[in-house]
């Protein structure tokens, strides 16, 4: 607990340096290289006494460090700290195994994020129904060929076949995660609008982007463990 109450309090030092756009401008420029006070003074037309101030708040939050020149010794040159700001992302979840992702026709929304969790940390992840329609709606099996993904179009699951003890259970349906309960209760939830209901590509394609942002957003605090299940099994 103390761990994790540090770790917030680290996050929250970060979030408050990078509250200032002055100070984010700084941490803009030295994300594409090394800088001195003087040179980030000139590029960002800001007062010498202004950027002490904002690099003094930045290094005290752990994002900047200094160092000498090996050239003219006089000179300090200021440098990101790239694993700071990994700090931002929030720790990884425990105990997450393998992911499953939850709708109630398990044709469309939990197919698709199966397939883009698969493909974004290549690691596998399953998906399941709580009332399995008998074959992939063929517009999703068509938004993930678009997209460079395949669907088997006859491999939808009951939720009871597919979930086990230590889970990872995703409901990307609003129904699937107010109606599951037990080991099948759902960790995380995603309130994705379902795009059978509209039946459009447009529809199929807006549930494919919202997927996968928040693929990408999850993934990375969920996928070293997944990655370590998928070579335990």
């Amino acid at each position: 607990m103390a761990t994790e109450l540090d770790s917030l309090q680290g996050r929250a030092r970060i979030h408050a340096a990078l509250g200032d756009p002055a100070r984010l401008a700084v941490v803009d420029a030295l994300t594409l290289g090394d800088a001195s006070p003087g040179e980030i003074a000139h590029d960002l037309r800001m007062p010498t006494n202004l950027v002490a101030h904002h690099v003094k708040v930045l290094t005290e939050a752990g994002l900047v460090v200094r160092g000498r020149s090996e050239g003219d010794r006089r000179r300090t040159y200021l440098r990101l700290r790239p694993e700071a700001l990994a700090m931002l992302m929030p720790a990884p979840l425990p105990e997450a195994g393998r992911v499953v992702f939850v709708c109630t026709h398990n044709s469309a929304r939990s197919q698709l994020a199966a397939a883009l969790w698969s493909d974004r940390t290549h690691t596998s992840a399953a998906s399941a129904g709580t009332k399995p329609a008998e074959r992939v709606h063929p517009r999703a099996v068509a938004v993930a060929h678009r997209h460079g993904l395949r669907l088997n179009p006859t491999g939808t699951a009951h939720v009871a076949d597919v979930v086990r003890n230590g889970d990872l259970v995703i409901a990307v349906c609003d129904n699937a995660h107010e109606e599951l309960t037990g080991p099948a209760a759902p960790r995380l939830h995603w309130s994705v609008p379902d795009p059978v209901r509209v039946d459009t590509d447009a529809a199929f394609e807006a549930a494919f982007a919202d997927l996968a942002a928040r693929v990408d957003r999850v993934a990375p605090i969920v996928a070293p463990a997944a990655t370590s299940a998928s070579r335990d099994d």
